[in-house]
């Protein structure tokens, strides 16, 4: 088995679902020290091997929840993660050490980007980043939706169910009803250039004390690179109820968000990838993707060139039947050397 193999292996067995990272993490560290690199793991938990900061090679280490057996079948590796993201974890730490530039294993991407939020705040702006993950070994991804969290939260006076007019459940449904109508005014456009919305939890009932009814919805809306965070929250706020009586209040509380981005192929980084893509045989695809990466919290606070890359299928992603192929897996290794030594 081949040292980039073992590292993947050993990174897919070893459990790290959100909030649990340690172990991986410590894995990363000890094959940098054993490839004479200084490793470390900062206040949060995210593995920093400096070198050529300059040059970024960062990806998550943690995966979702869901026990996968690790095994090996048909030259692919199947365990959770193994995809999203260790695939592209092991290839740039891998590629960080052959090339000598400045590698980040990050935490917690899949619950609130805390990993990359706290490394954007303590170190400076490099000048290239490759964020990883899997985009298939001869593809680069460009853009991401950004997102905007969210909660309704409505009160209106108990009040018997036979009398007329809507008590806050009502407004809720209502508020969210035209949230979801004005938004699908663009629903001709491709799923990444839309807003996509999503209530995620509903609650409502008379209060404790018997003199209110109340109700909230926690939402959550995915935002194109064609509008801001900003627009999305104004045209979300503007369809609240004008007038719901005296007494009673609609409000909504903005509780997350990250931008989207949109890099231009043109970009030092892509240009890199799609080079050490060419050196493999392969032709390069550029992606957009519905979802939202670490990538958009590093476009957010710095300005710099980036794409995100790494082998794997990401339609595997969260599946129950995640795995990779290893002969990508190795071509991903190469194109990351490749890449990160044409930017130094």
């Amino acid at each position: 088995m081949t040292d980039a193999r073992e590292l993947l292996r050993d990174l897919v067995e070893t459990p790290s679902v959100s909030g649990e990272e340690r172990a991986v993490a410590e894995r990363l560290v000890s094959y940098f020290e054993a490839h004479g690199r200084e490793a470390y793991l900062d206040d949060v938990g995210n593995v920093r091997a400096p070198a050529d900061d300059g040059v970024l090679l960062t990806s998550h280490m943690d995966t979702v929840p869901g026990d996968i057996p690790v095994r090996e079948a048909s030259g692919e590796l199947w365990g959770r993660g193994a995809c999203d993201a260790k695939g592209p974890l092991a290839a740039m730490a891998v590629a960080a050490a052959r090339a000598g530039v400045s590698f980040v294993g990050v935490v917690g991407e899949e619950t609130s980007s805390r990993g990359a939020r706290h490394l954007v705040e303590t170190r400076d702006q490099p000048e290239a980043v490759i964020n990883g993950e899997p985009s298939g070994w001869d593809a680069v991804t460009l853009g991401y939706r950004g997102f905007v969290k969210g909660r309704f939260a409505g009160e209106t006076p108990s009040a018997h169910t036979s009398r007329p007019g809507p008590n806050a459940l009502e407004h809720a449904m209502d508020w969210w009803h035209d949230v979801e109508e004005t938004f699908e005014a663009g629903s001709e456009s491709s799923v990444f250039e839309q807003v996509t919305t999503k209530p995620v939890e509903m609650d409502g009932g008379v209060s404790a004390d018997g003199l209110a009814f109340e109700a909230t919805v926690e939402v959550q809306l995915r935002v194109p690179p064609s509008l801001t965070v900003e627009e999305v929250r104004a045209t979300v706020e503007g369809a609240l109820p004008t007038y719901v009586g005296e007494e009673a209040s609609v409000a909504v509380e903005w509780t997350d968000a990250i931008p989207p981005v949109m890099e231009s192929p043109r970009n030092g980084v892509a240009a890199a990838l799609r080079a050490g893509i060419r050196a493999e045989g392969g032709e390069t695809t550029h992606l957009r993707k519905t979802g939202t990466s670490d990538m958009n919290v590093y476009r957010g606070a710095w300005d710099c060139p980036m794409a995100t890359y790494g082998p794997g299928d990401s339609s595997l992603d969260h599946a129950p039947d995640e795995r990779i192929d290893l002969e990508e897996y190795d071509r991903g290794v190469a194109v990351l050397t490749a890449a990160a030594e044409r930017l130094q």
